[in-house]
């Protein structure tokens, strides 16, 4: 399958202690140069804990963020100096919080049309056939058109944000966290909804979160986010088999699991590095069993084949 989104470089720092006057106190790096590469029609989970840089992407991939550093290319074409309605055509963004995500001053109607007048220009009867078509595509009565957000669940709120993506035309859609705020069994109707949209409309997902179990279920590939690196990235089914980073297998024995008691690693740290002092060499050293002196001295770089990559000294058997 072609390429349909490609990242090259793309990173992220924030000032930090700025004063009036004066220049910052120092830069928190939130997301270290990335290259990845989405294939069109794939689901990319991308997992880690929190502060690993996992938004901050999703934002700069919308547009919510500029990068400081490196390039967003979608079929082909760079996306620095898009103009923004272009820019909504080709990828949108579904929220962690649904409600909170949508104008409490406005009804849903007025939510929907936004994209399709902004972006499509597309007049009043239009716009009601496309809405129609929407909402019945995301199981949706027309008749909550005339409410407001807070008069929804969860689950239909976050249909609703579906919906709002959808209305874009975007063929690409970053899912950050989009079931972590809903119930058990809502989580598993919106995911199902999700996987149909994808096989009917052709999408993309890159799909955000720190539940593995769920990220396992829907992805075809994974990238592991730590200290806002990418440390491995394969195929879902030989990321979770057989992982060959330290730090993904921390992440899945950490995992709640029925019948088993939570730990955590004893003589290691537990802690994300401080953004602000961050250590030489590999960020995940102090809490890997495996470190050597050779891992305070150099960043490893993200190597292998293809199918399968990892960011390490002494990886894991595969």
């Amino acid at each position: 399958m072609s390429a349909v989104l490609k990242l090259d470089g793309l990173a992220k720092s924030f000032p930090v202690g700025k004063r009036l006057l004066g220049a910052p106190r120092g830069l928190v790096h939130a997301v270290q140069p990335v290259d990845l590469v989405v294939a069109q029609g794939e689901t990319l989970g991308i997992v880690g804990e929190s502060g690993c840089g996992k938004s901050t992407l999703a934002r700069m991939l919308v547009g919510l963020l500029p990068p400081s550093e490196g390039t967003i290319e979608i079929n082909g074409a760079p996306l620095d100096n898009a103009d923004p309605a272009e820019f909504g055509k080709k990828i949108q963004y579904v929220f962690q919080d649904p409600i909170s995500s949508l104008n409490p001053r406005k009804t849903i109607r007025q939510v929907m049309e936004a994209p399709l007048k902004r972006l499509h220009g597309l007049d009043r009867a239009q716009r009601e056939k496309r809405i129609s078509e929407i909402f019945a595509s995301v199981n949706l009565r027309e008749e909550f058109l005339d409410r407001y957000p807070h008069e929804f669940s969860g689950g239909q709120a976050q249909r609703i944000g579906i919906a709002r993506a959808l209305a874009a035309e975007a063929k690409i859609l970053i899912l950050d966290e989009p079931v972590s705020a809903l119930d058990v069994s809502v989580q598993a109707q919106v995911l199902n909804l999700l996987a149909d949209l994808k096989a009917k409309l052709g999408l993309t997902y890159l799909f955000i979160s720190h539940d593995l179990a769920v990220v396992e279920a829907v992805s075809d590939r994974v990238a592991v986010l730590y200290f806002g690196s990418v440390v491995e990235v394969g195929r879902a089914e030989d990321i979770f088999r057989a992982p060959r980073h330290p730090y993904t297998q921390l992440l899945a024995r950490s995992a709640p699991v029925v019948g088993r008691a939570l730990s955590a690693p004893e003589g290691k740290e537990t802690e994300l590095p401080d953004p602000l002092n961050p250590p030489a060499g590999c960020a995940f050293k102090a809490r890997c069993p495996r470190a050597t002196e050779e891992c305070g001295q150099r960043v490893p770089k993200l190597e292998g084949d293809a199918a399968h990559r990892v960011a390490c000294f002494h990886p894991l058997e595969g």
